[in-house]
């Protein structure tokens, strides 16, 4: 994530099937406890959102489970909210 922050775009870093483009973004790191996902979006020029972070539990395909796609989608709608709000405010 840190290299997201300093504008970078990471070697590990992939679309999210289904948003639409290059908008929402995925970071999958393996290690010997499983499987580990960060999301976030970049949509907007000023600020990353990091939308859900976890645990891939099935062993079985490499699609994000729809219980996480529909809190993805939950949590981009709200960003998409917060972010319109501050620069209503001038933030």
């Amino acid at each position: 994530m840190y290299a997201v922050q300093t504008g970078e775009m990471p070697p590990i870093a992939n679309s999210l099937k289904g948003f639409g483009g290059t908008g929402v973004l995925e970071l999958i790191e393996n290690d010997i406890g499983g499987t580990y996902r960060a999301v976030y979006t970049v949509r907007y020029a000023t600020v990353i959102y990091v939308l859900h972070v976890f645990q891939k539990k099935s062993k079985r395909g490499r699609e994000t489970p729809q219980r996480d796609i529909d809190l993805i989608k939950e949590r981009l709608k709200r960003a998409g909210d917060i972010h319109a709000a501050k620069a209503k405010e001038g933030r």
